[in-house]
This record gives structure tokens, C-alpha cells and sequence, in this order.
């Protein structure tokens, strides 16, 4: 499939065998986990998944995040992981759970040559400060949850769209577009300039959808609903009219 997009895809899960099979797809781009998915894909042993999917994937960029909320230890860990790989991407979480931010461990890390992927970020504030933190330092991401601003009710087109403009001041540090609910998502990163953006299998499954016609697609619905219905065994008994 040749697609005709700037925006780079990502992958996102835990999945060692689904990210195998997403490597072969040429226009996957990089990958990122995070402990949620790890703990879904029932990942027993974060450091073995990791280097496991390091040696099945060297050549693309994979971000795996820390797991203290401590700064101190989180700094222990982003090296640690930084050290598993050059491909390895560290995540940071914008704050830990105590709302304390991190943007003096980020610029550490940074500074030091620690590829960050600063992640959980929801808004501009953040975003500013999270170049500012990375301005000057080792190639970087900063992963806006864009599907999450949208859950608020809120459209991420513009706060993504500005983001954009503010990570560009540092030609190192790449927007992530994270976080997607649907297909259309990806078109819309691309249409405002983000450089990468996370899919998920379920969406990436999708993209045989791309420019379907939709009389067709109309057909196939119908029919499916109607195949499910008879698969299922329905049935509505005629009523008797009253006269």
C-alpha cells in the first residue's frame, strides 16, 4: 500500500508478535508501548519484552517509558533503558502523580543524550514548556494525547495545530500526534504538519478503507447486518391483525 502522507506512522502496542508484523509494513515508521498496553498484552518481564523487541526491530525507533514516580529513580531508569539500544526512545511522563513536573529531569536527560519522548502531555502550557526543557539536546518527541483532549469534548485540531508551530522552534524535538480514536485522525495530523502520529492495530486495520466508494461500503453494511441476522437464527412472528 503506498500512501501519500508527510505524517509518519507509529504503532502503537504491546503485542511482541503484532509489532513483528507491523515492522514488515514499509510505511511503519517507528513503534511505542506503554505500561498500560504492556499490562493488557499480559507482559510479564518489562526489561526481557524490551530487549526482545529491540532484536526483532533494529531499525526503528521504540519508545518504552520509565516506571518510578520518583525523580530520582526515574533518572536511574531513563538511563537504564536509554542503554538497551540506539533506537530506544525513553518515555517521560509530563509530571509525575503528584502534578510535580518534570521538566528538570527531562533536560537532564536530554542534555545528556537520552532521546526523550515526553509523554501524557494535554496542554499549550506544556507543550512550550516541555521544548523548552528539550531545546538544545539529544533528538526528542513530545507526545500531545490528542484522542484524549478529544474525550473531553474539545476538538484537538487547533490545540494540535499550535503545538505544532511551537515545537518547530526546535527542529529536534518532533510533535507525536498520540492517542488517535479513528482513521480520519491520521489525515488530520497530516493536513497540520505533525510529524508522527501513533496508530493502533485496530486503526491500521483500516486503511484498506482509504478512498473506498461509498455506494459500495452502503451494499456491504446492508448486507451485513442482514448476515448477522440470520446467522443469529431472528425471527418476528407475523402478528394476527384485528379487525
Amino acid at each position: 500500500m503506498t500512501l501519500n502522507l508527510r505524517v509518519q506512522l507509529f504503532a502503537d502496542g504491546a503485542s511482541l508478535d503484532d509489532m513483528i508484523a507491523m515492522s514488515r509494513r514499509p510505511y511503519i515508521r517507528g513503534f511505542t508501548t506503554n505500561p498500560t498496553l504492556m499490562r493488557q498484552a499480559g507482559v510479564r518481564d518489562y526489561a526481557t519484552f524490551a530487549r526482545d523487541a529491540l532484536a526483532a526491530i533494529p531499525d526503528r525507533p521504540i519508545s518504552f517509558e520509565v516506571l518510578s514516580d520518583a525523580f530520582g529513580e526515574m533518572e536511574s531508569q531513563a538511563r537504564e533503558i536509554a542503554s538497551w539500544g540506539a533506537s530506544v526512545f525513553v518515555k517521560v511522563p509530563i509530571t509525575n502523580t503528584l502534578a510535580q513536573p518534570s521538566y528538570g529531569l527531562i533536560h537532564r536527560l536530554s542534555h545528556s543524550g537520552v532521546r526523550v519522548n515526553v509523554t501524557a502531555v494535554m496542554t499549550l502550557d506544556q507543550v512550550a514548556r516541555a521544548v523548552d526543557a528539550l531545546a538544545g539536546g539529544a533528538p526528542s518527541n513530545i507526545s500531545v494525547f490528542a484522542g484524549r483532549i478529544a474525550d473531553t469534548g474539545r476538538d484537538p485540531v487547533p490545540v494540535m495545530a499550535e503545538a505544532v508551530d511551537i515545537a518547530a522552534a526546535q527542529p529536534q524535538v518532533k510533535l507525536i500526534w498520540a492517542s488517535p480514536r479513528e482513521l480520519l485522525n491520521i489525515f488530520q495530523a497530516d493536513q497540520i504538519g505533525c510529524p508522527i502520529i501513533t496508530v493502533t492495530t485496530g486503526i491500521l486495520n483500516k486503511l484498506d478503507c482509504v478512498g473506498k466508494d461509498l455506494d459500495a461500503f452502503s451494499l456491504e453494511t446492508v448486507k451485513m447486518f442482514h448476515g448477522d441476522a440470520m446467522k443469529a437464527g431472528f425471527t418476528l412472528k407475523r402478528q394476527a391483525q384485528l379487525t
